[in-house]
């Protein structure tokens, strides 16, 4: 055994050796820490609400909050209901669904609001007696003539027509608004489950029609759903793809079986640590029981395979186990370190679930680290692990001895090639489009998904609130300001994608021509305060309770709220110049008056530029720490920042790639810098130890350092490659788009990387190698010649 005399040579064979002796002991700690830490796993919960992707600094978050607390919450239902006789939805038996809904919708837990064709408050005049009472005052008994009347009515009232009811009258729709006081998180799952139960009920009773639930209530509860449903098939997915491929790298069942047992106490170890301190699953945190399924793994590998390797040369199994260890334990402790540094960069983001992400990932890693280095070699001494040895007259050169050479044969063109290749990747990363929809962060597989879809065939789906202040108590009774929000509502309702407004400007014409004998020359907005005042007080007095303007008008009335409801293929770049333009329409015409926008759609509109931002920081601060170890551990300032090249490519390339292959990038695809960083840099690792130590102890030329570091770890990088791409293509099989872009780019990332320190890594080295004379000859080393006699079998 050629072991050196190097202080960290001589600890790791001292802890190996410690482990084999302590094995029993060994093991039972490593089930006792892990049961202990485990517990906490029951305390752990899903978060419902979408909001918990946003920091509680997000500006737009607390303009959405400002917003809810000056109105109401608009969390909701929306219920869109179509005949399937495609007959119009003025007929008895749609208008009697419509009204069973409508008065169940009040039952639903949380409920404040429930608004439909139904209930909608429908005015006008007898002589000077405004009249204000349901749309459809008998649903499910009225005359034909009577049908006709409300149908008439309903398709010239600009608060329903596109919000309540298409304008050919093919469909309708119910809003039922809800006050969560969020102080439990089954609070949405409840809603849900009535609403659900809701609309069973009431396609028994009325069968020939199709409801469709969305609303942001459904959004919220689709991130749980994603969640359960990619933990019950990805995660015995990812099981499956360890034991397959772990079995055919080290051909040992045992061996494989503890593997597994391995990476199971990791993953215990990082959920049990994030029950104890609280963390509430949502998003893509949960997906880290995935990630460490994936990297717990690879530390193993590359230990499995040198002990293997060991031991086809001719060693005991203590031996091989022993010197696995040595000769892995810097390249495995560095991995571990830079990886997890890559996921603690994620607590820069600006969005919550993927700081957990990262800190799950990385307690994980770490535990995976501990148990690779302490419970593996136990493990291995106690199951049965045999390798058949095979002497080394029988070696023959091996595939990666031949394609080391094709290497060193052609490192420039490689070197020149594939860097400009990489170059012209990297100038294509200015295509890709920053884009966000919360429609479209699930698949069909998920229920909101598929009812939204539907919806949004009907119906516009993003609604974009502004509060517009009169600045003074009041003032909405002014004409000047009604006159100022009456042009806004018109300039919205002339913006691309814009599906409808609501503004209380056409509620006051409608008013004004009510209290004139609904003479149709008085739709117009009153011309004096005072009777713009009475007119509203006196409407507010004839409204029932729950129907009032307290979610359109604020106390002191001294501001409104606009809605425009934008359609369901608005993207977030169209969303960004709407908003520029909406700025610019009050800079020119009412520079006097604030309207800030908010909502749902505004959050997530902006969520990944600031997730590119923060994430820039971290990436950055990650890349400095990541070098600077890499320097220490490879004794070598030059070293460690050849490092950076084939760790930074890959992650460019695959933004670059990106480009063709999807052309837009959510906030997920922020945080895959930071954790590709540290995962890429594994393959450099362990290549570049090797090569240094061919370097230093060996004294090998460059040449041959590089054919050292393919034969002795050149498989356990291909294995490796293949289980992290493997594992995070997994997650392009989830319900979440996050996920699926996080597994998608993570994994087209490491496939680069395996490229890059395959063919370029080792051009660098040639180009950059500095050979002493006496070291330019090929070394017929005997280590060579013991793996290459085990890579040849």
């Amino acid at each position: 055994m050629d072991r050196k005399n190097n202080p960290l040579d001589q600890f790791a064979v001292s802890l190996a050796t410690l482990m084999i002796k302590l094995r029993w002991l060994i093991v039972i700690l490593a089930i006792a820490i892990a049961g202990a830490v485990g517990t906490g796993m029951p305390k752990l919960a899903y978060d419902n609400n979408y909001r918990t992707f946003f920091s509680k600094d997000n500006p737009e978050l607390k303009n959405f909050e400002d917003f809810q607390a000056t109105y109401t919450k608009n969390d909701n239902f929306l219920l869109v209901i179509v005949p399937k006789e495609k007959t119009d939805v003025f007929n008895n038996d749609t208008l009697g669904l419509l009204h069973f809904i409508t008065e169940e919708g009040w039952k639903t837990p949380y409920a404040s609001r429930v608004d439909s064709l139904t209930n909608f408050q429908y005015t006008y005049a007898i002589d000077d007696e405004l009249i204000v009472e349901d749309l459809i005052v008998n649903p499910g008994e009225s005359s034909t003539e009577e049908l006709a009347r409300k149908k008439t009515a309903a398709l010239n009232e600009p608060l329903l027509v596109n919000q309540l009811v298409t304008p050919d009258a093919s469909a309708t729709a119910i809003n039922i608004v809800l006050q969560y006081p969020e102080n439990d998180l089954t609070e949405v799952p409840e809603a849900v489950s009535y609403a659900r139960d809701l609309r069973a009920r009431a396609l028994e009773a009325f069968p020939d029609h199709d409801i469709y639930i969305s609303g942001t209530s459904m959004l919220s509860n689709a991130f749980s759903e994603a969640i359960k449903s990619d933990f019950t098939s990805l995660i015995p997915a990812m099981i499956l793809i360890i034991l397959v491929t772990t079995a055919i790298a080290v051909r040992s069942v045992s061996a494989t079986l503890s593997t597994l047992f391995l990476v199971i106490l990791s993953v215990i170890v990082a959920m049990g640590w994030a029950g104890h301190i609280g963390i509430k699953l949502a998003g893509p945190s949960p997906s880290a029981v995935i990630v460490i399924l994936t990297l717990a793994i690879a530390d193993s590998i590359h230990i499995l395979v040198s002990a293997r390797t060991a031991m086809r040369s001719g060693m005991t199994k203590r031996e091989g186990i022993i010197e696995a260890i040595r000769v892995n334990f810097l390249a495995v402790s560095i991995t571990s370190v830079t990886t997890i540094i890559g996921f603690m960069a994620l607590n820069f983001s600006d969005s919550p679930p993927f700081r957990d992400l990262g800190n799950i990932s990385a307690v994980g890693i770490f535990a995976a680290w501990m148990f690779s280095l302490t419970l593996l070699p136990a493990l291995l001494s106690i199951v049965p692990f045999t390798v058949k040895p095979k002497p080394a007259t029988a070696a023959r050169p091996s595939f990666l001895t031949g394609f080391a050479n094709f290497v060193i044969g052609n490192y420039k063109p490689l070197f020149f090639g594939l860097g400009f290749v990489s170059l012209g990747l990297i100038a294509m990363i200015p295509r890709n489009e920053l884009s966000d929809e919360f429609r479209k962060y699930f698949t069909e597989k998920i229920e909101f998904r598929r009812d939204a879809d539907k919806a949004v065939e009907h119906f516009g789906f993003y609604p974009v609130e502004f509060s517009v202040k009169a600045g003074e108590p009041g003032g909405v009774s002014d004409p000047e300001f009604l006159s100022k929000l009456e042009d806004f509502s018109n300039w919205l309702r002339e913006q691309p994608n814009v599906t409808h407004v609501y503004s209380i400007a056409d509620i006051m014409k409608r008013l004004n021509k009510n209290l004139n004998r609904d003479d149709p020359d008085f739709y117009r907005l009153p011309n004096d305060r005072e009777l713009s005042a009475q007119y509203l007080l006196l409407f507010e007095l004839s409204l029932p309770y729950g129907l009032d303007l307290n979610d359109r008008i604020n106390i002191d009335k001294s501001a409104t709220r606009v809605t425009a409801t934008f359609d369901g293929d608005t993207s977030s770049k169209r969303m960004r110049q709407f908003l520029k333009e909406a700025d610019a329409w009050y800079a020119a015409n009412a520079p006097e008056f604030e309207a800030p926008a908010t909502g749902a759609q505004i959050m997530f509109t902006f969520i990944a530029e600031r997730n590119v931002n923060s994430m820039v920081r971290g990436t950055l601060l990650a890349v400095i720490f990541i070098a600077v170890i890499m320097m220490i551990a490879l004794r070598s300032f030059s070293m460690g920042l050849i490092s950076m090249v084939p760790n930074g490519l890959p992650i460019l390339s695959a933004f670059g790639a990106w480009s063709f292959l999807i052309g837009e990038v959510g906030f997920a695809v922020a945080a895959v810098a930071s954790i590709s960083l540290g995962i890429v840099i594994d393959d450099t690792v362990h290549f570049l130890t090797k090569y240094t130590r061919a370097r230093n102890e060996k004294q090998l030329s460059t040449a041959d350092s590089i054919r050292y570091a393919f034969e002795t770890v050149g498989v356990a990088i291909i294995i490796n490659t293949f289980i992290l791409m493997a594992g995070f293509l997994i997650l392009t099989l989830s319900a979440f788009k996050i996920n699926f872009e996080l597994g998608l780019l993570t994994a087209l990332s490491i496939g680069l990387a395996l490229v890059l320190d395959f063919l370029f890594l080792p051009a660098l080295l040639m180009m950059f190698g500095k050979d002493n004379p006496a070291d330019t000859a090929p070394k017929n080393d005997p280590e060579q010649g013991i793996v290459r006699s085990a890579q040849a079998a």
